[in-house]
């Protein structure tokens, strides 16, 4: 009987498989669809960002904001790097790496994840890493990045946020844009953020699941501190 078992199981699993790479496929079919038409319907006016946003495979505007911003770039290197990149296809780098062309590092910290973004086949030089990042480890990035100043960083882990852009940034990681995540519960005045845990996982942190990142004001400080200028929030 175990040996039947693993025979369907032989057969069966190349199938399933098969079937999901297909609908991941889809998925991005229908993601780059959407925003090419939003990109050619919108009227982009540089002094309200709102009117920038599309979403092809970012989970809200951010396409829109990142195409945008990455046309007015001085000397583009045409590389990212994004922290908690899921599977590579809801994020804020899949537009970069599937229709501009663009090479870089996926990182996120879960398992299925990476396989799903590994077999996607982006199109250019993509490094999926599979790590949890802490600031125990997240100078690692220095030594494995093509460039300390790639033309965007985005970092979105639910938790440690601020401790790891702060840590990179005081190591002459200075990339060209920056999308990270801020938690609106904090509230718009006050600079605050969680307090450090390499072990952090906002689902147990606290029954709300509100306790996590930092606020708006806390990434305008940390940020002006290196001379970066806040541009915009996207509509969400």
């Amino acid at each position: 009987m175990n040996i039947i078992k693993k025979l369907i199981l032989r057969i069966i699993s190349p199938l399933l498989n098969r079937l999901t790479e297909i609908e991941n496929q889809i998925a991005i079919n229908k993601g780059l669809s959407k925003g090419a038409l939003g990109a050619n319907i919108r009227s982009i006016d540089l002094k309200k960002p709102l009117s920038w946003e599309f979403s092809a495979l970012s989970q809200n505007g951010e396409d829109g904001i990142t195409d945008v911003l990455i046309s007015h770039l001085i000397k583009p290197n045409k590389y990212f790097i994004e922290i908690g990149a899921g599977n590579g296809i809801t994020s804020n780098t899949a537009w970069l790496a599937l229709v501009k062309n663009y090479s870089g590092i996926m990182i996120d910290g879960g398992q299925d994840s990476i396989n799903t973004a590994k077999s996607i086949k982006h199109g250019f030089t993509i490094d999926y890493q599979l790590k949890f990042i802490t600031l125990e480890n997240c100078l690692d990035l220095n030594k494995e990045t093509t460039y300390n100043d790639p033309d965007l960083f985005s970092i979105d882990i639910d938790g440690n946020d601020y401790y790891i852009m702060k840590k990179l940034l005081e190591n002459d990681f200075l990339p060209k844009i920056v999308i990270v995540e801020y938690n609106s519960a904090f509230g718009p005045a006050d600079s605050v953020t969680i307090k450090y845990d390499p072990n952090f996982d906002f689902s147990k942190a606290h029954p709300s699941c509100l306790y996590y990142g930092a606020s708006i004001t806390g990434w305008k400080k940390l940020f002006k501190t290196f001379g970066y200028k806040f541009i915009t929030v996207d509509s969400n």
